[in-house]
């Protein structure tokens, strides 16, 4: 079948892709930018790739009329406090471009809505249904609870809360119940309802065999890594304070923690069994689905994770853009060092920066950084990496967004996505010359008006000694071993 997806660079259409080749079926992907998904993807030569920004209409490039189904796997739930005009937008402009086609079914993935007074992230996942279905397609709902597998944003959560903090005070709303469904068994569902007649105009909750709270999740979560763990509730925080809380101690964004904690006061509890009679699937449980993420974890072979998604907040669709470097009313600090040893070593080095590797130099003040971006409302320095030893543009190094990741001329470029008083960007490349081997490294900042300019100057010392140290130990890390 031709196949369209909506999505595709999100956590779940990226390991949808290569389920619906297996199959054999022919994928066409919605992209917003062709350029991070030829770079990104093993599947960029087995997909057809047509653009389009679904929040503007008129940027969406026309789809092919022999479209059979669809996915829509959008979600702005990070992307902005106003994510609920946003989804509608989206939604409402993808159907207006399908219904143009000969398309036979909608595939939509929403969250288990079976209470009546809905937080808003759940009633936005709602009426996005209803935005579908106005579609000229047959439309399928699946309603799933929380989602485990490496790079979930909900196992993510759960692995920040529980790694770090031996002790935890929580909320009340720890005591909500879910059934947490693993990836793995997400994806079966999504590739077995397509074109299955059964299943037009209907909506399905899906979900794993485990019924369990939050608190559950966390100490369960404890006993598959052996870690003792101690959690104590208290009743009277706030949603704000909980969202500040979740902000703080894990790698999410306030907006995202925000929406998940006023959506955490809904039980995500299926209802409906029906899913039962139209596709046969044992589904994992909960530890299992922890089991499996750690393998991924472990082979270092996460395909896709929720802090690769775009933040609007930070960083638009166009980001890629930023690719130029440049050149006028910009500041720079270059570093230029020569070494002996091979070039390979030096750039497996700076392409494994950041994250668990950290910044080689002076750590600390890199950590400080990330804090201080955090309490004026950045992402911080805590998402980390998703892969220690893969990376490609459009994914997250701590509080930097790669831009360009380029093997052959062994250059790295990366676009800040911290709070500052205008625009980052931080490259490390190899020259080779004559027999000569030198590692480059330039950080070039344009400044916004005056603030811009004097917060360069103050920092000025830091870089002298941050980003020559780093450049030494980036040229020196692992001699001998």
């Amino acid at each position: 079948m031709k196949v369209l997806l909506a999505g595709a660079n999100g956590y779940i259409g990226t390991r949808l892709i290569p389920v619906l080749l297996e199959k054999g079926h022919e994928v066409v992907c919605l992209v917003r930018d062709k350029r991070r998904f030829h770079e990104h993807s093993d599947f960029s030569d087995k997909v057809t790739l047509i653009t389009g920004d679904l929040l503007r209409e008129q940027n969406i490039e026309v789809f092919p009329e022999d479209i059979d189904a669809a996915y829509y796997l959008v979600h702005s739930m990070a992307q902005s406090a106003d994510f609920a005009a946003l989804e509608a937008l989206s939604a409402y402009n993808f159907i207006h471009a399908l219904d143009k086609t000969h398309c036979r079914q909608t595939i939509f993935l929403s969250g288990i809505t079976n209470d009546d007074n809905l937080s808003r992230h759940l009633e936005s996942r709602r009426h996005v249904e209803d935005v579908l279905m106005e579609g000229k397609s047959a439309l399928t709902v699946l309603r799933a609870a929380i989602i485990i597998g490496s790079g979930s944003a909900s196992f993510e959560i759960i692995r920040d809360l529980t790694e770090k903090l031996p002790i935890m005070t929580v909320p009340r709303w720890v005591n909500t119940h879910c059934q947490p469904i693993a990836i793995r068994d997400v994806l079966g569902y999504l590739e077995s309802v397509m074109l299955n007649e059964k299943t037009f105009n209907k909506t399905f909750d899906i979900g794993g065999p485990d019924i369990l709270s939050f608190k559950d999740m966390m100490l369960i979560y404890a006993k598959v890594r052996n870690l003792k763990r101690h959690i104590f509730i208290i009743p009277f925080l706030s949603p704000k304070i909980s969202s500040y809380w979740l902000y703080f101690v894990t790698s999410t964004s306030y907006t995202l923690a925000q929406s998940l904690v006023n959506s955490m006061k809904n039980e995500t509890i299926m209802n409906d069994h029906s899913i039962d009679d139209v596709v046969a699937r044992k589904c994992l449980t909960y530890e299992e689905a922890l089991n499996l993420a750690f393998v991924k974890i472990e082979q270092n072979s996460i395909v896709s994770s929720w802090k690769d998604a775009l933040n609007q907040g930070y960083l638009h669709s166009n980001f890629m853009d930023q690719i130029k470097v440049p050149q006028n009313g910009t500041l720079e600090y270059k570093v230029k060092i020569p070494f002996e040893r091979e070039s390979q070593d030096v750039f497996t080095n700076f392409m494994s920066i950041g994250g668990n590797r950290g910044w080689y130099y002076w750590d600390w003040i890199w950590n400080i950084r990330g804090f201080l971006d955090k309490l004026f409302g950045g992402v911080g320095s805590r998402r980390g990496r998703t892969s220690s030893i893969n990376i490609g543009p459009g994914d997250v190094i701590d509080f930097w967004r790669v831009l360009l990741a380029d093997k052959q001329n062994k250059r790295l470029l990366l676009y800040a996505e911290m709070k500052l008083p205008g625009e980052a960007w931080l490259e490390f490349k190899i020259i080779e010359r004559n027999g000569k081997k030198n590692l480059s490294q330039v950080a070039t900042f344009r400044p916004n008006g005056l603030w811009g300019r004097l917060y360069w100057y103050a920092m000025w010392p830091f870089h002298l000694f941050i980003f020559n140290g780093m450049a030494k130990e980036i040229i020196h890390y692992g001699e001998g071993i």
